[in-house]
């Protein structure tokens, strides 16, 4: 009971290893002596949360020096200027990402704002010259997925997704036995996060904040009024900027199963949810969700919900692929296979918990300095094809919960799909407002 107890809450206090940021005073210690001269010079776009992680991850890494960083929140930006400055970093300040586009000296960028915004600053970003490191989910729609992953291709740019786990010991280990054939003929896949968010009460409209560009943050979104919920880390739980729990913690575990085995596109996609467990709640949406996804060979279910912690295997989030002689369970905290019985007898070797003993994050920002270095994008351990890929799935996870309808997946040209239904193929691309423009393709 004591190790099931571990494994349900491994992740949700500080959500394994590889989200949680260094130190200040901890960095200074990897970046103390002499460093190379021909460091990598990184230019930041979101300061807060995960870019700042991704920031402070790179920085322990002598190899790569930070020149320049961009907000459109200038509390946030003057914190970190900062705090770069206790480890003698002397930075450039900029509120129109664009701007720190233009600097020539800047070899790679960390886009980390809003989902909405990832497509189109990648794609200016890689016609600048630059190389990529974005967070995650790719894009905030298919249709910008395809033209991210064009975009990579026409420029020549190295673009890693920071989704993380692909490049953790554990996770590698549990998708090679997953591969292995072991545990037979795998006909079910699952993938889960029961998270303890409370409610968002709803909130009024409010004057925008001294120092926030709040026109600048909307971007190619919708014009709205500014109202504190849809605004930094809550902007996920609406449909303009973001898609929900599906999106955010979707893209690293429906990643796993994906990675493990290679399905391709579904045939179908189906879901269904709402506002169950916060009836009240101010997000969009939803706070339980369940989509299931038809392949050839097998069928994956997502679920989420809120407020609850105690998930499936007692694990509160967690990826399972159910063979015909075992079961692998994995998640942030390690993983392990429980074995089938046939006449009582098990029908392979069960696996012991193997626990988590690295950290996934520094260790996927060290993957794609290497990439850079060898000029070669294929060393990537998510290359922006892999994120691209992840994150469509999970957008047909959503558009089949937004519409009601059972989506029939077909590929398209020029990368697209094609969904068979006017409501599934609406959503299938943004209108960009606000006098912003698409990338091309």
């Amino acid at each position: 009971m004591q190790r099931r107890h571990f494994i349900r809450h491994t992740g949700l206090t500080a959500l394994g290893t590889g989200l949680v940021s260094t130190s200040i005073a901890s960095l200074a210690g990897f970046r103390a002596g002499r460093l190379p001269a021909n460091q990598l010079r990184l230019g930041l776009i979101g300061c807060k949360g995960m870019g700042w992680a991704n920031l402070t991850s790179f920085l322990k890494m002598k190899e790569a020096t930070c020149v320049a960083i961009c907000d459109i929140d200038q509390t946030v930006l003057d914190q970190r200027k900062a705090d770069l400055e206790k480890l003698n970093l002397k930075v450039d300040t900029y509120k129109d990402y664009r701007k720190l586009l233009e600097r020539k000296d800047i070899d790679a960028v960390i886009i980390a704002t809003p989902d909405h915004w990832h497509c189109l600053q990648m794609a200016d970003a890689c016609a600048a010259g630059k190389h990529v490191y974005v967070e995650k989910p790719a894009s905030n729609s298919i249709g910008e997925a395809a033209l991210m992953v064009a975009a990579a291709k026409r420029y020549n740019s190295i673009v890693q997704v920071n989704q993380w786990q692909r490049s953790q010991q554990h996770f590698k280990d549990a998708i090679s036995m997953v591969r292995s054939g072991k545990l037979g003929t795998i006909a079910q896949a699952k993938a889960w996060m029961y998270n303890g968010h409370g409610i968002l009460p709803k909130a009024e409209t409010t004057p925008v904040p001294a120092g926030v560009d709040y026109n600048m943050w909307l971007g190619p979104a919708p014009k709205r009024d500014f109202n504190p919920n849809r605004f930094h880390y809550n902007f996920r739980w609406y449909w303009d900027y973001a898609g929900g729990l599906m999106t955010d913690w979707g893209v690293h575990l429906i990643d796993m199963v994906l990675l493990g085995l290679e399905p391709g596109l579904p045939k179908t996609v189906a879901s269904m949810g709402g506002h169950i467990a916060y009836p009240a709640d101010a997000r969009e949406t939803p706070d339980t969700q369940t989509a299931l996804y038809n392949y050839d060979s097998f069928q994956l279910t997502w679920e989420h919900t809120m407020g609850r912690q105690n998930g499936l295997y007692d694990m509160g989030h967690g990826i399972a692929f159910i063979g015909d002689s075992g079961t692998l369970l994995l998640n942030r905290g390690g993983w392990e296979v429980r074995a089938e019985k046939e006449g009582g007898k098990p029908k392979m070797d069960a696996i012991a918990w193997q626990k988590q003993s690295d950290n996934g994050l520094d260790l996927h920002t060290r993957n794609f300095l290497d990439a850079i270095a060898a000029k070669d994008a294929s060393k990537l351990n998510c290359p922006i094809e892999a994120g691209a890929t992840t994150a469509m799935h999970c957008h047909l996870g959503n558009i089949a919960y937004r519409t009601g309808e059972v989506l029939q997946v077909k590929a398209a040209e020029n990368g697209y799909l094609n969904l068979q239904t006017a409501g599934g193929n609406a959503l299938l691309m943004p209108a960009y407002q606000n006098g912003w423009a698409l990338p091309p393709l």
